[in-house]
């Protein structure tokens, strides 16, 4: 696997311009993108979560889901280098993607 950089203040502006759900927040003093969706009900969240599993899956990248009644909060963020990468603006682009194709 291909050592992950963080990414540029611009590549993360310009992904926060075209993806405007997304924000940056700092958790146990590392930043990470976190979106929250919203859903019918439990089970539409879940099922999201599963979608959203199934993807990380395959890309070997994993993000931080919170699956709530109506809601599911996802956070991406690199472990190794305790930042966001540009992986992560990939992934993160990817689960509005599945987002947006759940109906």
């Amino acid at each position: 696997m291909k050592e992950l950089k963080t990414a540029t203040s611009q590549a993360i502006a310009d992904f926060q311009t075209q993806n405007p759900g997304w924000q940056i927040l700092e958790v146990a003093g590392e930043p990470r993108l976190q979106r929250e969706y919203t859903f019918a009900d439990f089970s539409a969240a879940l099922e999201f979560t599963n979608r959203v599993g199934a993807m990380a899956e395959i890309e070997n990248h994993h993000p931080a889901i919170t699956t709530e009644y109506g809601k599911v909060t996802v956070g991406w963020w690199t472990h190794t280098i305790k930042n966001i990468s540009g992986q992560d603006l990939k992934m993160a682009a990817k689960t509005d993607a599945l987002f947006e194709a759940k109906s």
